[in-house]
């Protein structure tokens, strides 16, 4: 009879309701892959959308009339609990942490990974809640912030939406590179910010960033909330504006300010990153977390059966740093 295992299910495409806890069968692991047991997961923004199937032009990659894979979810943090009969990476009992991308299927107790997927140690004084957050807030930025925008030592960086899953991460990784950072935040979260490294903070409820007269080498907009041609004044001769929310004023804007334009309005989606780039992303982050550079801020945790709940704080607004799901209290 066939092992099972708790798991969040999503019926189909809308809001929070539709994530419901069921029985499913536990996995088995194929000859390249490891059974992780998954002891924290996380719950994003970019989860909620996949969730809701918006914009509509997702569905292409997640389903078009429904979720391709009934289990959401794509970061996790756990311990090895069975390999497959090809694999040697991973020994019985290793914590691990990393993120499954388009394949999802985190948010349940067992997840089956390839071990050659986006999977590695997770360094001995992290937590298994620090380590389910990674593949969000942390790994989207040092895309962008590395890869994408290629940030130098003295650059200027300002960072919208600095409280954030992606922000919090990015004001520590810019100043791990060296940058002058100014964060962009709401009035309650800028003691948060400054703690967190920031050399200035903007109130947004108090200034419009996009109005000073402070010259930026990079906007990283995190959260969407402004736009290309609103930063376009405070960008530096060379400057670029950088964002992982996709719309399609920004696709249009890459499009032209490629050829006509020396400030460049620029848009990634690192989940589509291949695996092996996105597992070096992962390494490079280790590093600075040894070093306490890289700190997690985790805002709310809830159990599994209270995922919907999580999603529905997330969509308030109000989210500071990361949302981490339990599933397994007792290890946490």
């Amino acid at each position: 009879m066939k092992e099972m295992m708790k798991a969040i299910v999503a019926s189909g495409y809308g809001g929070p309701e539709v994530l419901q806890i069921k029985s499913m069968p536990k996995p088995s692991p194929k000859e390249n892959e490891v059974l992780v047991k998954v002891i924290a997961t996380s719950a994003t923004t970019a989860d909620g959308m996949m969730r809701s199937g918006k914009p509509y032009f997702g569905r292409l990659i997640t389903g078009l009339r429904k979720p391709k894979h009934q289990i959401p979810g794509t970061g996790f943090a756990g311990y090895i609990v069975e390999t497959g009969l090809n694999t040697n990476k991973f020994i019985l009992g290793t914590r691990v942490f990393g993120e499954t991308t388009l394949g999802m299927s985190t948010n349940a107790e067992y997840v089956a990974v390839p071990e050659d997927g986006v999977i590695l140690p997770m360094p001995d004084n992290m937590t298994y809640a620090e380590a389910a957050t990674y593949g969000d807030g942390h790994v989207t930025s040092l895309n962008f912030l590395k890869e994408i925008a290629q940030v130098k030592p003295n650059h200027k960086v300002l960072i919208n939406g600095a409280s954030g899953s992606l922000g919090t991460a990015a004001v520590q990784i810019a100043k791990f590179m060296g940058a002058v950072v100014t964060g962009v935040c709401s009035t309650r979260n800028v003691g948060l910010v400054k703690s967190l490294g920031a050399d200035h903070v903007i109130d947004y409820n108090k200034e419009d960033f996009s109005r000073g007269n402070i010259k930026y080498d990079l906007v990283f907009d995190t959260v969407g909330k402004s736009s290309y041609a609103k930063s376009k004044n405070i960008l530096t001769e060379s400057g670029q504006y950088v964002s992982p929310i996709l719309k399609f004023s920004l696709l249009l804007q890459m499009l032209w300010t490629k050829v006509f334009a020396k400030k460049k309005a620029k848009f990634a989606a690192t989940g589509l990153r291949s695996e092996t780039e996105l597992r070096d992303l992962f390494a490079q982050l280790v590093p600075m977390f040894k070093e306490g550079r890289l700190k997690t801020v985790i805002d709310r945790q809830y159990p599994l059966e209270k995922i919907s709940e999580a999603h529905r704080y997330i969509a308030s607004g109000h989210k500071k740093g990361n949302v981490v799901v339990i599933v397994d209290a007792q290890n946490a």
